[in-house]
């Protein structure tokens, strides 16, 4: 009896071991699987959590630009491609630099440098169009652009763009829309309505310059919305109406111009180049 008591005991010892082996092989098995969880858990919270910079908003340029000599169109072509490139670089400059700096970080990083490069950019259309016709004058002032920023008072651009064109008549007329934002629209005189008989050779080139009549207008309503609260009382005024009187004083020439080549030259059209705001 006393001879068995060793063996008895060499097989208690065995399977008390081998029952620790399996408790620890079960701890490690279950420590490994909550890591990868919390793992998995972190990268979920973090994507989660990762925040939408927002995106860069720039005037078009091209619906701005007269007639393009067919000396000059591959030239401009490249250069209407690379304003393209500029925005898409700033954007992803947007989304790599979230967080980075102070308050004015992205307009001292990214919407400074993006004008820059765009004034360049839009200087070398207008002198490649005047080498062989009329220099495009006011240009820079498409070069400046905006932050749409998610969840802020810019992210209605669109809508205040898209009521504003909905709302001008083919005629280059008023730009007033139905669905105002807080920064009232503007009111432009029709021109189409006031224009003579228009001869077939210049046909084309009113209609392009009446469609680029709505065209800005859709883009001073645009810039309405994007500037409510800036500047002073007269900000309105000097910033957005007085431009925009500017580009259609040229726009209205050129349709003048353009039917006077073959018929009497309509005057007294510069008189339909002021706009108002409506509140």
């Amino acid at each position: 009896m006393s001879r068995a008591l060793p063996k008895y005991n060499k097989r208690r010892v065995v399977m008390i071991g081998g029952a620790a082996a399996v408790v620890l092989s079960g701890a490690v098995i279950a420590g490994n699987a909550l890591a990868g969880e919390t793992s998995k858990s972190g990268t979920q919270n973090a994507t989660t959590k990762a925040a939408s910079p927002g995106t860069v908003n720039c005037p078009a340029v091209a619906p701005s630009l007269p007639a393009i000599p067919a000396s000059a169109k591959a030239e401009v072509d490249r250069n209407l491609t690379l304003l393209n490139t500029q925005i898409s670089e700033a954007n992803k400059r947007l989304v790599d630099t979230v967080g980075q700096g102070g308050p004015n970080f992205i307009q001292n990083a990214i919407l400074g440098p993006l004008k820059d490069k765009r004034v360049a950019t839009i200087n070398r259309i207008a002198t490649a169009i005047g080498r062989t016709a009329a220099k495009p004058q006011g240009l820079d002032s498409l070069a400046p652009c905006t932050l749409n920023a998610v969840g802020g008072a810019a992210a209605a651009t669109p809508t205040a763009t898209a009521s504003a064109s909905a709302a001008a008549t083919a005629g280059g007329g008023t730009g007033t829309a139905s669905g105002s934002t807080a920064a009232g629209t503007i009111s432009c005189p029709d021109v189409a309505s006031k224009l003579p008989a228009i001869p077939a050779s210049a046909k084309a080139e009113v209609d392009r310059n009446l469609a680029l009549l709505n065209t800005q207008i859709s883009e001073a309503n645009t810039r309405l919305a994007n500037t409510v609260g800036q500047g002073g009382p007269n900000f309105v005024q000097n910033a957005i109406l007085g431009p925009l009187k500017d580009k259609r004083v040229s726009t209205i020439d050129r349709i003048a111009i353009s039917i006077g080549r073959t018929s009497a030259k309509p005057q007294g059209l510069d008189s339909l180049a002021t706009c108002t705001l409506n509140k």
